[in-house]
């Protein structure tokens, strides 16, 4: 036998508290009975009042209460075999960390608001793999794909503008090192979901879309930002936040690339959302596009299916109870 919700089972630690409760008021009772009639002339008095039928009545009740909780714990036993298909997309989800992500156009920063729409995305997913990577002028696998939503959330957790020590933005590469890390087999299932402002300053991305293209790899791209752009805040030695400088002492204003992105996913077949305050995108992307793709079976295997039996200590523990009555 085992228990679905094994954790209810603990509730059984407060049978002793309601003993003890019991057994107080019948304590009570019978120094109040005691006041008028003799205890040995208690059973044919009072029949009602009857001490043996009143430890049977906390009995059964005890008893009904510890059916209750075995019911709720769900007990099963028995079971069939069934073979069970889990079925999904991969999905890698390649975030920006460059310093232009710390740009304030949209609250509380490009990067913390890409953190908080993927972190939304993670309570829609199904059985779709899905990795992470940051990308900057280099790109990092910093979670492998894996249907370990968990573990993806606490390298999610993990992403800054330090998680990548190269500077500048370097698409093309962040596409190439996708390729790598889905590999050959099925790429017809794979996705490539790129969250960046566009401002590419290194390689040539377009190039690199069309070689995913020739994978079989779709790229969909989220652009972040406005087309007006902000200054660059980042942080200070002293902690405080200040206005990126260049080499000049100018201060950097950042702005949205939307025609890079519209151009890079358009080459391989996905689409282009622009992330505004009240919707950022991603959303959209996976329930509109995603979804509704073919999904492969990533695995199939054979699981044990076990049999409710909770029915029985409902029955139990209402016979009990009318006992208690």
């Amino acid at each position: 036998m085992k228990f679905a919700n094994p954790v209810l089972l603990n509730w059984l630690w407060l049978l002793p508290f309601l003993w003890l409760l019991l057994k107080v008021f019948l304590h009570r009772r019978q120094k109040k009975m005691a006041r008028f009639i003799d205890q040995g002339l208690l059973d044919q008095v009072a029949k009602e009042f009857s001490l043996r039928r009143y430890k049977r009545k906390n009995y059964a009740l005890l008893a009904c209460y510890c059916c209750l909780i075995f019911a709720l714990a769900r007990p099963q036993w028995g079971y069939v075999i069934e073979k069970v298909k889990q079925q999904g997309l991969d999905i890698i989800l390649a975030v920006d960390v460059s310093k232009s992500m710390m740009t304030q156009d949209v609250k509380p920063s490009r990067l913390e608001r890409s953190k908080l729409a993927i972190k939304d995305l993670l309570k829609k997913v199904k059985g779709d793999r899905i990795g992470l990577m940051a990308f900057a002028g280099e790109a990092f696998v910093m979670c492998p794909l894996t249907v370990d939503y968990g573990g993806f959330g606490m390298s999610l957790d993990d992403l800054s503008i330090d998680s990548i020590p190269a500077g500048g933005t370097n698409i093309a590469k962040t596409i190439k090192e996708a390729l790598k890390t889905f590999g050959n087999e099925q790429l017809k299932y794979k996705a490539l979901v790129i969250l960046t402002d566009g401002e590419e300053e290194q390689g040539s991305a377009l190039d690199a879309a069309k070689e995913a293209k020739d994978k079989g790899v779709r790229i969909f791209t989220i652009g972040i930002g406005t087309k007006e752009g902000d200054l660059i805040q980042v942080p200070q030695q002293d902690g405080s936040m200040g206005f990126l400088k260049d080499e000049q002492g100018n201060f950097v204003k950042s702005h949205l690339n939307e025609e890079l992105l519209q151009q890079i996913a358009y080459e391989t077949g996905g689409a282009y959302v622009r992330s505004s305050g009240a919707e950022f995108g991603l959303d959209y992307l996976y329930s509109h596009e995603l979804s509704k793709w073919a999904k492969r079976t990533l695995e199939e295997k054979e699981q044990k299916k076990y049999y409710e039996q909770y029915q029985w200590f409902v029955l139990l523990g209402l016979i009990l109870l009318g006992l208690s009555i």
